[in-house]
């Protein structure tokens, strides 16, 4: 068994390499996605008796190294940039968000006995990750201290349960009848605004070459929001530490000197995958297979609930199909979902309302994650 802490990290650095290859080469793996591979395999590298269930470096992983993870990646939240998703699209979302809302509460009662006493922590978490994306499960997981397990049973939940929700809302325009055209502009190749590509790709790449002068600002300014959240948490405890952390870099995100930095999202989702991989390894197959049908269960009623209210209150508020799948898809699986569903569906003049919404998100994500969480626990007792 590799014990040594230096020795796991680079196992989890391979773990996390050969998840990005396997989804970029295979169908299977590209459905799975990175982070969900990288959780099987760290598990399976543990369970086989290669990598211990407990290690300092896990620890790091699960605090400071979640934490610069969590702040890089809401350092390209640029809230300007939800002036452009306009009215309809906010109210779609919004509608959407609530949705998740109600239907993790749903759950949480529905499912109680048979989830346990992280009930609340599975309500907050699926509704952060369904109101704006996989960066909102992991910081609110880490806040919670939710166990190994149960974080990596819900994980793989979530993506089987977005998978199939992605497929419901390529069907929803065919089953609910022939959406209208829009009456607003498509984009063009004339246009100046960037193409499906470009958008896609600064949610995982860098656009523009990273320079050592860009890896060192941002490495200063996450850490120093890092260290900042730290410090406000223990000075006014009324906020989590990832609740002051969330709204620093969002403040921070703003500054133009800030937003000019290439690679934060890049980098912020490599840690964000180490993070998962460590939770892989730090978890028990046995458990993993014991908790899985319940939690299971909860992503289902979860997005369920959400996918009745959206489209029924939607519907009724006149709001046209195509807004409401892509608002859908932008809760529930973020801005690159809400990308693939306009692209897919060829609604190309919701692809920059929907990634507007989707990264909206990602900001508000953690506080609606922690109302629900707070909301659940008395509810529950717990």
């Amino acid at each position: 068994m590799i014990t040594d802490p230096t020795h796991i990290f680079l196992a989890l650095a391979a773990v996390v390499f050969v998840s990005i290859q396997l989804e970029k080469r295979f169908t299977l793996f590209r459905s799975l996605s990175a982070a969900l591979t990288g959780i099987l395999l760290g598990m399976f590298l543990s369970n086989i008796g290669l990598l211990p269930g407990e290690s300092p470096t896990y620890d790091f992983l699960m605090g400071t190294g979640v934490n610069l993870g969590i702040a890089l990646i809401l350092l390209s939240v640029d809230l300007r940039s939800i002036l452009q998703a306009g009215p309809k699209m906010l109210a779609a979302f919004g509608i959407g968000a609530v949705g998740t809302a109600v239907g993790a509460v749903a759950a949480g009662l529905l499912l109680s006995g048979l989830v346990g006493p992280e009930t609340w922590k599975l309500a907050g978490q699926y509704t952060g990750t369904y109101t704006g994306g996989g960066a909102n499960f992991a910081a609110l997981g880490r806040a919670f201290d939710t166990s190994a397990t149960m974080f990596s049973a819900a994980t793989a939940a979530d993506v089987i349960v977005t998978a199939v929700w992605m497929a419901a809302c390529l069907a929803v325009p065919v089953l609910l009848g022939r959406p209208k055209q829009s009456s607003e502009p498509a984009l063009d190749s004339s246009s100046s605004e960037p193409s499906p590509v470009t958008l896609e790709h600064t949610l995982n790449e860098s656009v523009r070459p990273v320079s050592l002068l860009d890896t060192a600002a941002l490495v200063m300014v996450a850490v120093g929001a890092v260290w900042g959240a730290s410090q406000l948490a223990e000075l006014v405890p009324i906020l989590n530490e990832v609740l002051w952390l969330t709204t620093i870099v969002l403040i921070l995100a703003q500054v133009p000197a800030v937003k000019a930095l290439a690679g934060s999202a890049m980098f912020g989702n490599y840690l964000i995958l180490l993070f998962l991989a460590s939770n892989g390894a730090r978890s028990v197959v046995a458990n993993l297979v014991a908790l899985g049908p319940p939690v299971f269960y909860f992503a289902l009623i979860t997005v369920a609930v959400h996918g009745v209210l959206i489209f029924g209150i939607g519907r009724l508020a006149r709001l046209d199909l195509p807004t409401l799948v892509v608002a859908s898809q932008a809760n529930v699986g973020g801005a690159a979902s809400a990308i693939a569903i306009a692209g897919a569906r060829g609604y190309t003049d919701r692809l920059l309302p929907g990634v507007a919404v989707g990264l909206l998100g990602y900001a508000i994500g953690n506080y609606f994650g922690f109302v629900i969480a707070a909301l659940m626990r008395v509810l529950l007792g717990a």
